[in-house]
């Protein structure tokens, strides 16, 4: 049966031009990503738009201060946002800013439209003013004391101290956070668009289910407290668009920022030549999803269909909330170096970790999740190098050395290969409902049965046995295959590492429809490390970037220092020995005798060595580079009057000798032609 083709238009929320992206920010734009990546992945016309949010009083005062135009500024934070944005790997079909000429034709439409019906009033209001910059000042642009607990230096809106709302005629001592003058209270006229003619369509369009459950609770409380007018205007000096034949009145900036998801939308069906009305047009049959944070639920839940409705557009398919970010089971803090920018994170670490970790938070509810930092290195290190790409590394080199990189014509179990197909459909459905954390732990588990497989045919073991090439040919060959479903599975979390692979296999763009036909008789390339383990030192750098409160100096200082440390081409400075110190070390020849992964390990090789007079038993952590029957009868250089290491697994006998520039990459050395077993290095 074929299954239709859906037509969907996905947004995420407008960043807003004032500032850098920072990890709280990126949760919502790796979860919507994933899902509209899964939606592409599925076959389905999945287009994914976003743009800055440009307008609104911050933003002028902003660009006064730096003494730029605020078209200036806006153009410099896009610049920024998008640059991090690609670096994340979040497919924006179309990045565009509410302020574009194709924002105003569709907040003056939608106002007219709304105006015509009738939703739209006036009425005067009184509001604080700054006599001396001569403008209306918003709550947030208001100071003073706490009414409640008297706490200095609060906004007009929230006191951060005791929690308290109020309005800013309570405030105490109030002050222009501009201009430090007193306030003083001013007429103006307002225009308000009128949310409770709206309310019956709402209740209705809550009811069917198009917003989740908490939140359906959560508006339903605020219809028992009563819809709210809302002030949709601002008064000159205002940087947005100006209100049709309203001189020196506004469009308030949360009017025209939802509306950047039709105006970003309109640009890019302008410039793919699609029919723009078949989204946005009442009734539509398209699909429209809006992926938002909790904080701004009531207008996206509220306002925005109702302005939708009222303007004669269709309403969202659905709107899905998001919690918050921890970091370390706390609120992100700059004095201890977790409120972490998106482009500091991006100096020190590959963005796919991030991207996975999230995945194995996120859910269709609305939780807080926390980024505890000890587990997000410790699952991606299991889950992705240990586990994931653990199957390639075990099975390519077999492949590579001893069938010039062509794989089997037949799998030896095509039952486990059913197995791995059929957990597709529960892995679709949680990736559809936004269950990424269950999607991530049904393909862990498959990843776990593929290495428990190569563990039990073990074709380092074959591979030493005469008559076996063709059982060692199969089961490398189902290793992969089992591999490549592993990662059509986790192409919309990992799209680079999957580009990757693709690259490595020799294989078209993988497609979910790509499950039904196994890879087999297929020539692929030779296996190069496809993912590095996260490393103390790139975790403490992070931190150290983002610890705003001490000098630009220190900062600056220890970071380099940490990120000297990471470089991969790092010079290491020892300190100085002598040449006693120096013939204190036994250094000989050894040839490697025997070499065999150590279980319950992902970093150990155990060796046997020849040096000589003896054989010796060491453990070396060279797993990720070396695979053990490439190993087996080179000569290598080995300290052997190390004192020996107990470990869980044996004793150590001695340390080999390698050249490293990254971590979990340790080259062993080897001597020149005509060294023999035994020989000392001089």
């Amino acid at each position: 049966m074929t299954i239709p083709v859906r037509s969907i238009l996905v947004t995420s929320a407008l960043p807003y031009a004032n500032g850098p992206i920072h990890l709280g920010h990126m949760v919502e734009y790796i979860q919507t990503d994933i899902w509209v990546r899964f939606q592409r992945l599925r076959g389905n016309n999945c287009y994914y738009v976003c743009a800055d949010d440009a307008h609104g009083t911050p933003i002028m005062l902003r660009a006064q201060a730096e003494g730029l135009s605020p078209e200036e500024l806006i153009a410099r934070i896009s610049s920024e946002h998008q640059a991090d944005f690609s670096e994340f790997l979040i497919s924006f079909d179309q990045y565009h800013s509410t302020h574009s000429s194709e924002n105003k034709f569709f907040a003056e439409l939608i106002y007219e439209r709304l105006t015509a019906g009738g939703h739209i009033e006036k009425k005067t209001i009184h509001q604080a003013y700054d006599p001396e910059k001569g403008m209306f000042l918003p709550d947030r642009f208001i100071k003073g004391e706490c009414p409640r607990c008297g706490a200095a230096d609060q906004y007009g809106d929230s006191c951060e101290v005791c929690g308290a709302t109020y309005s800013p005629a309570e405030l105490k001592n109030p002050r222009s956070a501009i201009s430090g003058a007193v306030p003083i209270s001013k007429d103006s006229e307002h225009f308000f668009f009128r949310l409770t003619d709206f309310e019956a369509m709402l209740r209705e369009w809550i009811a069917n289910g198009h917003v989740q459950e908490e939140m359906g609770n959560k508006l339903v409380e605020w219809f028992r407290e009563g819809l709210q007018s809302w002030d949709i205007s601002r008064d000159a000096p205002y940087w947005g668009f100006e209100i049709p034949d309203a001189p020196g009145k506004f469009f308030y900036v949360w009017l025209d920022a939802p509306i950047g998801y039709m105006a970003s939308f309109k640009k890019f069906c302008e410039r793919e030549n699609l029919d723009f009305d078949h989204y946005w047009k009442q009734n539509s049959e398209a699909e429209l999803y809006h992926f938002i944070g909790k904080d701004i639920a009531y207008f996206h839940t509220l306002f925005w269909p109702a302005m939708l409705d009222g303007a004669g557009f269709r309403k969202p398919t659905s709107v899905f909330c998001h919690g918050f970010l921890t970091v370390n089971g706390q609120k992100m803090s700059k004095s201890r170096g977790t409120f972490i920018k998106a482009r500091t994170y991006l100096e020190y670490l590959r963005p796919e970790y991030l991207r996975y970790y999230f995945a194995t938070k996120l859910s269709d509810r609305i939780e807080d999740i926390d980024l505890a930092l000890d587990d997000f290195q410790a699952r991606v290190n299991s889950d992705l190098v240990n586990k994931y790409v653990n199957i390639a590394s075990r099975c390519a080199g077999f492949i590579n050395k001893r069938f010039s990189g062509e794989l089997a014509s037949d799998l030896p179990d095509p039952i486990l290969r059913q197995q791995f197909v059929s957990a597709g459909e529960s892995i679709a459905t949680a990736y559809e409902n936004r269950e990424f954390g269950r999607a991530m732990r049904e393909i862990m588990a498959l990843a776990d049965r593929a290495n428990q497989y190569i563990d039990e045919t073990k074709p380092w073991v074959l591979a030493k046995q005469k008559n076996n090439e063709q059982l060692l040919h199969g089961v490398c060959s189902q290793g992969i295959e089992l591999f490549r479903l592993l990662t059509i599975y986790l192409k919309p979390v990992l799209p680079q590492l999957t580009a990757e692979v693709e690259q490595f296999l020799e294989i078209p763009a993988l497609q979910w429809s790509d499950l039904d036909l196994p890879l087999i008789n297929h020539h692929m390339s030779s296996f190069k490390p496809l993912m590095q383990r996260i490393d103390n030192t790139q975790i403490d750098a992070i931190i150290v970037a983002s610890q705003e409160t001490l000098t630009q100096t220190q900062t600056q200082t220890q970071t380099q220092t940490i990120a000297t440390e990471k470089k991969e081409t790092q010079e290491i400075i020892l300190p100085t020995i002598s040449i006693d110190d120096f013939r204190k070390i036994d250094l000989r020849i050894a040839r490697i005798i025997t070499a065999d992964f150590v279980p319950d390990s992902d970093k150990l090789i155990k060796l046997t060595l020849d040096i000589g007079s003896e054989t010796r038993q060491v453990f070396a952590g060279i797993r990720h580079v070396y695979e053990p029957s490439d190993l087996v009868g080179r000569l290598t250089l080995v300290a052997v009057n190390l004192a020996p290491r107990k470990m869980r697994f044996g004793n150590s006998e001695g340390m080999l000798l390698g050249a490293s520039e990254k971590q979990d990459e340790i080259y062993l050395l080897s001597p020149d032609s005509g060294a023999v077993p035994g020989m000392r290095v001089q």
